[in-house]
Order: structure tokens, then C-alpha cells, then sequence
């Protein structure tokens, strides 16, 4: 397929075909390293208390760096970002504030006001916006206020101390542009938006990741004043591996040396090795200790220290760059590289959205694409020596936290949910920021799919680690799906796939499949347990841990995960079959055992049945020891999900290969409890479209029927994750003299089970809300226009499931769309949101409230939420060729 480029389009190609290093420096720092798992060495495992907030000024990290709006090279030796001060603040802002799991009502969450504004994939253009009062920063209110509520009140915000009234605050807007792969510009403009002239100090700072204080040093870098170019100061930076770069700093700062070292003094009350320590900065400027840097001139951490003074209204600039030579001074030309990258971003989103769509759906779309790219980290994690540092034998480190994963060694940038509060990955979250980073990076997709299914990740009994926290928990298995969307992809724009790849990944996806089939189908029986599934509280019990009354639970999500498992599978088996019959022998495999998963939901037994035929509905059903078997009727995701287990198969694909086919009904016909479950499309035949799903036309209906009724699932913003009839009918159970219950929550959840941010009992999720609309939108190819249901269920409005999908999309996209006076639904009415120079910036919340879709949870959790920029793109009319290619993949089908 022939295609045009743009100045973007060809950094990208030179990036994958001629090893061009534009991906090699990028906004890689995260936004938090302190309170994670890989920097606690505590005994109890409490990572929140064992490096906080407090203490991040002053300790060397171990495996990763944080900063704000920082940007460094793939491995993390060199890192650059800003850092500020008010002239009012205790301390030196060099890192953005939260509260930790047990100091507010819900926790684990960021107290500050930042938005990815713009970027692209090879980060030759970055910007984003940070918030920072005048006034100094409540940081102590913040905690204690929040720690005096409790879960059933709201969060105390930022927004709620009151610091931002009378618009005393500075819009810190940073902007990176990259001259060449190794040149890099970073540009930071100050508008002081209050009443009166105000001061700022801001302190772009570049440092080395200490890689020399540990079990296996190495030699230690510098950083060092060089000869300057006129008025400019110079830093050179000296790395054994990275090499030498040169940090130029436009007009006159004050360059400010130190060490990235532990103040050992200030943290373990023992004397420091050197008087130059890594909070040196901080106590120069804000506490005026002179003697705190080194007059040397040398060390692994400088700051440039500018002193702004901007007028009401008006704005001031600092420019910095960094180069492996010397660099212009010059500021004009500094300022036209940055206009043209920002204009050749403009260029490349131009042709990424579809035309059809309207500025406020480009707005969107762009910032969550921008969000995602944001949200790129290194993240740094030998698990092994992580483990030796605790004083375990990796090989007897069973019972400490990831004990079993001390194969895992990460040096990797990978697609975080958020940098914040999830600077860390998680494995199902990773297959959908893979899905919308495929707009903007296809190689980049594929790469963070293939990351995780390779052998320093995937356990050698083929399980994917879920996430730091728990590498050994268990995610939704939506990789295979992912993997073949993306491949598909791939060919829509290229005119071919990349069949290597995609062989390479379905061999790890089939060890993962068979750990699947052998750990979590505890009765063998095709329905599975899994636990977990990243549903946090949507069930009645911790489906992680021992249940209660013993015995065990048969999960309707988990077996209709791998249902989809198997469909996916079986898609890419007949890609790989193209090329290589032998994939025809696997690609049966995988459609007789999404048929023995579908023999299996659908027992006809009343009491060993996730289908209940009274209520209509998938329920979870718990097996107890003695051998009775209860259905636990919470109208939740968990039954809402076997309808994602749909999927059409290319007629033309299948068509290749007669003896599949043939096989294929033949096994059909061999086995009567498989034709009478096994769903062929709109007529029923084996000559009409090739749709599996596990559930017939009258099911279908009956789940329809309270998915699209407003007073259970439907939201005006999305699919709820539990039905609100558990508002007025919560769902309890006893267990001897406990009773566990579950009730509609629409925002925060009342548990604290899972950590501050969880909540499955009520809000709006984006990733099963999209796997929602994909099956709706295969179910309709497989069922036609002829096939309708009323939406809003008791409505009298009957619509096709194409007009079902396309419903829920513009409701998901609803929640970040301005009304006429310029509120957005994600913003939960707060009224500064629709004022100038708030209105236009927009948070991407991990999910959102389900009667008002204001967002909830981690502010900045861009991660499955990004998947909003591919909903205007997909009912918009995306370009035929990729309309028609993603098909059969069920997220864009043709329509008829």
C-alpha cells in the first residue's frame, strides 16, 4: 500500500528499518519510584513506609529515578527534568505529592495538578502543563484532613485547600524537541496566572542514576562545569557507556553541583561519606546552606538555578540543552526548532484521525494518545538481586513477596498504566495501552505485547507476571487478543503483517494457554477459577485468597477470558496458517476447546451451572467442600463478560484451508452436546458467517435485557461494573457470624481489600466496555441488522447491535466532551475546569463515577483509558482498507 509521509512518519520508519535511534531518549523517568516494591528492603514488606515521600529528597534510589516532566536515555543513566520553588515552600518541589495507602480516606493517590497536553512516538515533541501555587504547598493539610475522613466521603483535593483561589498559581509549561536523536531541547515557559508580579525558581537539574553504590558497582560517571559558549554555562556529562553529552543553559544560571548520594545523616542518622549529598539542592535554595554544594564545580547531580520574576498576566522562559557537542545559543533558533516539532506534531495527528471527527473529539483523542506516550518508563528490576538484598537464597525465597520470580530481570521501557500512582506494569493494562498505542506506534505495540511473553519475563511454567506488587497474581488473559489486533493492524497499513512476529508471540501466548488449562480448571472440567482477574472488589470474597467457607469458585469472567483465549488463538493459528499449514492442526485444537468451554457453560444441570435460568443472567458459583454447589447472584461484570467471548472469522481465511473446516464439523457432528451450544451466526447453518460465542439468540436477549437497562448496567457514560438494583438489593452472604455483602457504588469503594484506588462495584471501566462494543459489533455481523433490541432497555427505541456499540461509544466518549458551558463530565463538576487556562486540559481517571462519569481512582491512569482515542476513530469511518481489515478482528467491522 502506498503511502505518504510526514515529517513524524519518517523519524518513525528510520526508527524501525534503519536503526535510527529516535526512540533512545524519551520521557523514560518516572513520577514516583519512592513507596514502590523494587525500592523496599523492609522486613514487613510495607513499600509505602520503607521510602516515602519524605525521604526521596535525600536517598539514592536503587532501581530507577523520578522527577517531574523528566526525560532520559532507554537504559536510565542520564536524566534531566525541572524542579521548582515558590520562594514559600518547605521544600524544594522535585517530585509530585500523594498520599500513601493509610494517610487519606482512599489513598495511593497524587495531589497535584499536571496534563500531558501533546507528544509523539519518537518523542521528537513533548509537552505537558504543571499547576504550582504561589502559595505553599498544604502538603500537611493535605494528609491530615484526608486522614480524618473516611471511605464513605469524598477525597480532600488539592483544588479543596483553596490554594489556587484569586489564580495564584504559575502554569509550568515544558516542552521538549529533539534537533536530531541526540539532541534535545527542553523549553520551559512560566505564566504567572494571579493578580501580582510573583518569583519563581525554577531548576532544570540533570543527574546520573546511581548505578556505582551497590552489590555490583560500576565505575562512577561525572558531571563537571566546561567551557561555556558566551554567556551560557555548560555541564559535561561523562559515562563510560552513554558517553559524553553537554547540558548548554541559555542565558546566565548558577550551576549547582552535588552528588546523587544517600544523606545517610538526615535518613540512617550515620555520617555521610561526602558532604555532598543528593538533597544538597534543596537545602542550598530553600534553607540558603551555601556549604551544601560542592564549590568543585563536579559531581552526579546539577541543578541550574534561574530566578524568574514574572509580571501579573505575563510569562517567562528557561532553555536548556542537552547535545553530545556544543550547541547553538542562540534563542531565536532554539524557539523556531521548538514551533517546527510542535508543528510537525500537528502534521502527524492530522493524518492518525480520522477527518470526520470534530476539534473537541481531536482534543480528546490527541491528549489521550499524548497521556500514553507520557506514561513510557524505564523500569529497572532484577529480581534476583533484589532478593539477595533481603538476605534470601533466590532459590528458598518462596515465601517473600515475588520469591518464585527470581528469573525476572527488567531493563526495559514499557507502557505504565500511569507514572504515578502505577509506575509499574501491570500485565492485562499492557495489552490494552498496546491496542490504542498501535494508532500512533506499531512497532512499539508489538514490542510491549512480545515484552512480557519473553523469557526474562514469562515463568518458565509459561505464567505472565500481573504486577510488581504481586508478580505472581493472575491478570485477565488478553494478550492473544491484543496480539492479533495489533498484527492486524499492522497489515491494514503496511499491506502485510508481520508474520514473525506474530508466530513468535503465539508460541509464548501457547505456553501461557496451557498454564491456563493446567492451574486454573482445578476440576478439569473447562470451566475456570483464575482468581483475582483484575476485579479488585467486584466480588463478595477476595477471590485471591482462601475462601471462606472453603471449597472453591467457578468463575463465569474467568472462563469466558479463556473462551476469548481460545478464539483469539484460533484467529491467529489461521494467520500463521498462510503461510505454514502446519498451523491448521493447531487452529482445530483451539476451536474444539473453546467448543468443550461452551459444552461446559452451558450444562443443562440446575445446580452446577454459571447460567441461572431463572434471573437470565452468568453468575459465579461456588463449589463447597461438602459438594454443594451456590450460585452467587451479584449482577455484576463478572456476568456481563461471557458476552465478550464472540468472535467472527473471516469467510475467505477459513475458506483456505477445506480440510479445517471439514474437521471442524465433523467434530461438530460427532459430538451433539457441542452442536447444540455452538453459535454459527445469523442462520443458524454452516454456511452462515463463522461466529463462536457460547451463548444462543435467547441468552443473548436475556443479558441484552439488563445490560441496556438504565436502572441496572447502563450508564450515561458506559456499561457500570455492578448493576445499580444493588443499591436498593445488595447482595449478602453468611458465613457463620459474619455476613459479606456487596452493594452499587457509583464512585469510591468502602473496602480497602485491594488498596486505596479499588473499585469494581459501580463505576465506568474502559477496557471490558470496549470488549463490550467489539463483541456487540461481531455479534452483529454474525446476526445482521435484523436482529434488534431495545436500547434503553424499556424504551421503545430498538436498535441493532451495531447501533448498541456505537451508543455505548458515544456515551464512553460523552465523559470527556464540554457541554455547552464548558464542564466535562471526568472533571466531577469542579467549576475551575470550565475557566481559561483549565477548560482545555483533560485528566484520563482510571475509571469514572457510574451515575455522573466524573473520574475516580488514579488521576493520570492514561493506561486502558487512552483506549477512548480509538472510539471517535472507529465509528468516525476509519480508511476502508483498515475498516475492512480489522473485521474480522471484531473492533472494526464492515458494516453491511
Amino acid at each position: 500500500m502506498a503511502e505518504s509521509f510526514g515529517a513524524e512518519q519518517r523519524r518513525l520508519r528510520d526508527a524501525d528499518t534503519a536503526d535510527v535511534p529516535w526512540r533512545r531518549w524519551g520521557p523514560y523517568v518516572s513520577d514516583r519510584q519512592w513507596g514502590t516494591v523494587r525500592e523496599d528492603y523492609s522486613p514487613g514488606g510495607d513499600a509505602w513506609d520503607y521510602l516515602s515521600h519524605d525521604m526521596a529528597r535525600s536517598r539514592a534510589y536503587r532501581w530507577g529515578e523520578d522527577g517531574i516532566a523528566g526525560f532520559c536515555d532507554d537504559q536510565q543513566w542520564l536524566c534531566l527534568a525541572v524542579a521548582l520553588w515558590n520562594g514559600r515552600d518547605p521544600i524544594l518541589k522535585e517530585r509530585f505529592f500523594g498520599l500513601t495507602n493509610r494517610e487519606g480516606n482512599h489513598g495511593e493517590d497524587v495531589k497535584e495538578y499536571y496534563f500531558h497536553v501533546d507528544g509523539t512516538p519518537t518523542h521528537s515533541y513533548q509537552k505537558m502543563i504543571y499547576k504550582y501555587p504561589q502559595n505553599a504547598f498544604p502538603y500537611e493539610d493535605l494528609v491530615l484532613t484526608n486522614r480524618g475522613r473516611d471511605r464513605s466521603q469524598y477525597e480532600y483535593e488539592l483544588l479543596d485547600t483553596g490554594i489556587f483561589a484569586e489564580d495564584r498559581y504559575f502554569d509550568v509549561e515544558i516542552e521538549y524537541a529533539k534537533a536530531s536523536p541526540e539532541d534535545i531541547l527542553a523549553r520551559i515557559t512560566v505564566h504567572n496566572r494571579g493578580p501580582e508580579a510573583a518569583t519563581l525558581r525554577v531548576l532544570p537539574t540533570l543527574w546520573f542514576r546511581n548505578i556505582w553504590s551497590w552489590d555490583r558497582p560500576e565505575p562512577k560517571p561525572e558531571l563537571h562545569a566546561a567551557p561555556g559558549n558566551g554567556a551560557a554555562p555548560v555541564v559535561e556529562a561523562v559515562h563510560e557507556r552513554l558517553g559524553t553529552r553537554r547540558l548548554t543553559c541559555l542565558g546566565a544560571p548558577d550551576l549547582l553541583f552535588t552528588e546523587n548520594e544517600t544523606n545517610t545523616d538526615r535518613v540512617f542518622h550515620r555520617p555521610n561519606g561526602s558532604p555532598f549529598v543528593k538533597d544538597a539542592i534543596d537545602r542550598y535554595v530553600v534553607h540558603g546552606e551555601r556549604e551544601a554544594v560542592n564549590p568543585a564545580a563536579t559531581g552526579t547531580k546539577v541543578a541550574a538555578d534561574y530566578t524568574l520574576h514574572v509580571p501579573a498576566g505575563g510569562s517567562a522562559v528557561v532553555r536548556v540543552r542537552l547535545s553530545e557537542t556544543a550547541a547553538d545559543t542562540s534563542e531565536i533558533a532554539f524557539d523556531n526548532l521548538v514551533a517546527s516539532r510542535r508543528a510537525e506534531a500537528d502534521e502527524f495527528y492530522l493524518r492518525v484521525l480520522a477527518p470526520q471527527l470534530g476539534e473537541p473529539q481531536r482534543q480528546v483523542a490527541r491528549q489521550a494518545l499524548a497521556g500514553l506516550l507520557w506514561s513510557k518508563q524505564y523500569f529497572g528490576y532484577d529480581v534476583e538481586r533484589w532478593l539477595t538484598g533481603h538476605g534470601k537464597d533466590p532459590l528458598e525465597a518462596g515465601a517473600t513477596r515475588n520469591g518464585e520470580w527470581f528469573h525476572m530481570i527488567c531493563h526495559d521501557v514499557i507502557s505504565m498504566p500511569d507514572k504515578w500512582e502505577y509506575p509499574w506494569f501491570a500485565a492485562w493494562d499492557l495489552g490494552f495501552q498496546a491496542v490504542a498505542l498501535s494508532m500512533v506506534d506499531l512497532e512499539l505495540a508489538k514490542s510491549q505485547l512480545s515484552l512480557l511473553l519473553s523469557r526474562r519475563y514469562l515463568h518458565p511454567n509459561g505464567q505472565i507476571p500481573a504486577y510488581e506488587w504481586n508478580f505472581g497474581d493472575v491478570n485477565p488473559p488478553v494478550h492473544a487478543w491484543a496480539a492479533h489486533l495489533v498484527h492486524e493492524l499492522a497489515k491494514a497499513r503496511t499491506g502485510e503483517g508481520d508474520h514473525d512476529w506474530l508466530e513468535s508471540v503465539f508460541h509464548q501466548l501457547a505456553r501461557n494457554f496451557s498454564w491456563w488449562v493446567n492451574r486454573k480448571d482445578a476440576d478439569g472440567n473447562n470451566v475456570f477459577q483464575g482468581g483475582f482477574l483484575g476485579l479488585d472488589n467486584i466480588g463478595v470474597f477476595d477471590r485471591s485468597a482462601p475462601l471462606p467457607t472453603g471449597g472453591t469458585l467457578d468463575q463465569a469472567d474467568g472462563t469466558a477470558w479463556m473462551a476469548l483465549y481460545c478464539q483469539s488463538m484460533l484467529q491467529i493459528a489461521l494467520e500463521l496458517s498462510v503461510r505454514d499449514p502446519v498451523y491448521v492442526e493447531q487452529a482445530q485444537a483451539y476451536f474444539e476447546h473453546f467448543a468443550w468451554i461452551a459444552v461446559a457453560v452451558n450444562r443443562k444441570s440446575s445446580t452446577a451451572t454459571l447460567w441461572d435460568d431463572e434471573d437470565g443472567f452468568f453468575y459465579d458459583l461456588l463449589r463447597l467442600p461438602g459438594g454443594e454447589t451456590r450460585p452467587l447472584r451479584i449482577r455484576s461484570m463478572v456476568g456481563l463478560l461471557p458476552l465478550v467471548a464472540a468472535t467472527v472469522y473471516d469467510p475467505a481465511l477459513v475458506a483456505r484451508f477445506p480440510r479445517l473446516l471439514d474437521d471442524a464439523w465433523d467434530f461438530v457432528a460427532r459430538h451433539p452436546s457441542v452442536s447444540s451450544v455452538l453459535t454459527r451466526g445469523r442462520s443458524g447453518t454452516e454456511d452462515g458467517e463463522h461466529l463462536l460465542a457460547f451463548f444462543d439468540e435467547d441468552r443473548l436477549r436475556r443479558v441484552l435485557v439488563r445490560m441496556l437497562d438504565e436502572n441496572e448496567f447502563l450508564s450515561p457514560y458506559g456499561i457500570r461494573s455492578l448493576s445499580r438494583s444493588h443499591l436498593t438489593e445488595p447482595f449478602t452472604f453468611p458465613v457463620g457470624d459474619q455476613v459479606y455483602r456487596v452493594s452499587y457504588l457509583p464512585a469510591e469503594s468502602d473496602s480497602g481489600l485491594f488498596g486505596g484506588n479499588s473499585n469494581w462495584r459501580g463505576p465506568v471501566w474502559f477496557p471490558v466496555n470496549m470488549l463490550i462494543i467489539r463483541a456487540l459489533l461481531n455479534l452483529y455481523v454474525g446476526y445482521g441488522d435484523e436482529f434488534t433490541v431495545e436500547c434503553p432497555t424499556g424504551s421503545g427505541q430498538r436498535m441493532n447491535l451495531f447501533e448498541v456499540a456505537r451508543e455505548l461509544a458515544t456515551r464512553l466518549t460523552g465523559i470527556f466532551l464540554p457541554d455547552g458551558n464548558g464542564h466535562r463530565p471526568c472533571h466531577g463538576g469542579q467549576d475551575i475546569f470550565a475557566t481559561e487556562h483549565w477548560r482545555d486540559l483533560i485528566t484520563f481517571s482510571e475509571y469514572f463515577h457510574g451515575d455522573d462519569g466524573a473520574g475516580l481512582g488514579a488521576a493520570h491512569q492514561t493506561g486502558w483509558t487512552g483506549l477512548v482515542a480509538l472510539l471517535p476513530n472507529l465509528f468516525a469511518g476509519l480508511a476502508g482498507p483498515e475498516l475492512l481489515a480489522e473485521r474480522m478482528s471484531g473492533l472494526f467491522p464492515e458494516r453491511k
